[in-house]
C-alpha cells in the first residue's frame, strides 16, 4: 500500500471517530487550533517568507504573491475565522424533514458528515485552515493537499493545526496533508474510489478541469470565474462606474473579480468612454472589441474569441458594446463559467430578466460580484464556491459538507 493510500485509510478511521464526537468536542478543537495559529505564527511565517521569496524567483504575477503572502495580521484574521466556526449552529444531527409513515413507521432526514474530504488547491495558504476549520466543525476528516507554490506555508498551518486538534481530543489522523508535490500524488488521490468521499478542487481553470475530467471521486466543482459586469441602457454613469471599478479593480486575482464588461450600445458614447479612462487610469489593461477600440479615449488592444472566454485573475478586462439585454444574456451564457454575473441598470424588467435567464450560482442587480463569499452571504468561512449544480451551488459553507441519512423506526413492521 502507498504513502497516500495508507494516509485516506487513516483519514476513513478518524473519519468515523470523528462522527461519534460532540458539538462541544468539536468546538472546542477549533478554540484550540486558533489558540495554535497564533501562539506559532512565527513558525508559520517563516515558512511563508520561503515560499515568497520562490514565487519571486520564478517571476509570479503580483496578484498570486498577493494570495501567497501571509503577515501576522491575516494569521491573526484565519485564527479570528476558526473560532468565529466555533460559535456557528452545528448543522451535525439537524432534522430535516420528519413524518410518521401510513404504517406507523416514524421517519426521520437528519444531517450527517461527508466523511472523508480531500482538497486539491494552489496558491492559498489560508485554504488550509478554511478546509481543516470547516472539516472539524462538521466531523469530517480532511485530507489536504496544497499546491508547489505554497507547499512550505501549507504544511506548516496542517501540522499547527493537527497538533493541536489531536491535544484538544480528536483523533490523530482528521487532519493531514499530503507532502508531495509530484503530479502522480494528485493522480493516486482522485483514484482513491471508497476511501476518500469528495474532491473539492480550488484554483485555476487547468486544475479544476483535470480533476473533473479523471477523478474517480465524486467531485465539486468550483472556483472558475469568468464574471461579467453588463451596463444596461438604463444605468446610472456613477453607479456603474463604481461598481466596475469595484469588481475589477478592488482584489484582481480572486475569483469573483469582474474579468470582462459589456455595455449596451444606446450608452456606449455616453457611458464607456469615462469607465475606460477610469479603468486605464487605474491600471487595467483593456482588450475590446472593434465598437469599443473606435471611441479612442484609451489603448485597448484587439480583443480576440479567447478574450471572451479568459479568466484573467490579473489587471486586464475584456469589453465588448452589445447590442441590448438579448445580446447580452447570450454571450454571458456563452462564455460565463457560471460563477457570478452582474447587470447594472434602473430598469426593472431588464433586472428581472437577467435574474431569471442568467445561468450562475450568483446573479446580480445593481452590485459588485465581489460580494460572493460565504461570509459576505452570511454563512461564515467557506471551503469554495460550487459552480455546478448537483449538491452544492455557490459558496459552500457547513451544509454544503454535509449530507443527509434517514432514521427508520418501526415496532415490527413488514412490507406486504
Amino acid at each position: 500500500m502507498t504513502e497516500i493510500s495508507k494516509l485516506a485509510l487513516r483519514a476513513r478511521e478518524a473519519a468515523r471517530a470523528l462522527a461519534r464526537t460532540s458539538t462541544a468536542q468539536r468546538d472546542g478543537a477549533l478554540v484550540a487550533m486558533a489558540a495554535a495559529l497564533r501562539s506559532q505564527s512565527a513558525l508559520i511565517l517563516a515558512a511563508n517568507a520561503l515560499d515568497m521569496e520562490a514565487a519571486r524567483e520564478a517571476g509570479t504575477p503580483a496578484p498570486l504573491l498577493d494570495r501567497l503572502m501571509l503577515d501576522a495580521g491575516r494569521i491573526d484574521g484565519i485564527a479570528t475565522a476558526v473560532e468565529a466556526l466555533a460559535r456557528e449552529v452545528d448543522p451535525i444531527g439537524e432534522v430535516v424533514s420528519g413524518h410518521r409513515m401510513p404504517n406507523g413507521i416514524r421517519l426521520q432526514q437528519i444531517r450527517v458528515p461527508l466523511g472523508v474530504v480531500a482538497m486539491i488547491y494552489e496558491a492559498r495558504p489560508n485554504v488550509t485552515a478554511d478546509a481543516a476549520a470547516l472539516c472539524v466543525k462538521t466531523g469530517n476528516a480532511a485530507v489536504l493537499r496544497g499546491g508547489s507554490l505554497a507547499i512550505r506555508s501549507c504544511l506548516a498551518i496542517s501540522d499547527v493545526l493537527s497538533r493541536a486538534a489531536t491535544e484538544a481530543g480528536l483523533p490523530e489522523a482528521s487532519i493531514q496533508s499530503i507532502t508531495s508535490t509530484d503530479r502522480a500524488a494528485t493522480d493516486e488521490l482522485m483514484s482513491l474510489h471508497g476511501l476518500i468521499d469528495v474532491l473539492i478542487p480550488r484554483g485555476g481553470a487547468g486544475l479544476i478541469r483535470n480533476c473533473v475530467e479523471n477523478s474517480k471521486v465524486p467531485v465539486i466543482e468550483t472556483g472558475v470565474g469568468n464574471c461579467h459586469i453588463y451596463v444596461h441602457s438604463g444605468a446610472d454613469l456613477e453607479m456603474a462606474l463604481a461598481i466596475v471599478m469595484n469588481a475589477k479593480c478592488q482584489r484582481p486575482g480572486v475569483c469573483n473579480a469582474a474579468e470582462s464588461l459589456l455595455v449596451d450600445a444606446a450608452v456606449c458614447e455616453t457611458h464607456l468612454p469615462t469607465i475606460l479612462r477610469a479603468l486605464a487610469d487605474a491600471g487595467v489593461e483593456l482588450h475590446g472589441d472593434e465598437r469599443t477600440r473606435s471611441l479612442g479615449v484609451v489603448e485597448v488592444v484587439p480583443a480576440t474569441e479567447a478574450d471572451w472566454g479568459t479568466e484573467y485573475l490579473d489587471m486586464k478586462m475584456s469589453v465588448k458594446v452589445v447590442s441590448g439585454l438579448d445580446e447580452a444574456i447570450e454571450h454571458i451564457n456563452t462564455y460565463g463559467t457560471k460563477h457570478s454575473e452582474a447587470i447594472v441598470t434602473g430598469d426593472y424588467e431588464a433586472g428581472q430578466r437577467f435574474l431569471d435567464e442568467i445561468d450562475a450560482a450568483a446573479v446580480y442587480v445593481n452590485a459588485s460580484t465581489r460580494f460572493t463569499d460565504g461570509a459576505e452571504f452570511g454563512l461564515g468561512a467557506e471551503i469554495g464556491i460550487s459552480t455546478q449544480k448537483l449538491h452544492a451551488r455557490g459558496p459552500m459553507g457547513l451544509v454544503a459538507l454535509t449530507s443527509t441519512k434517514y432514521l427508520a423506526m418501526g415496532d415490527g413492521q413488514v412490507r406486504p
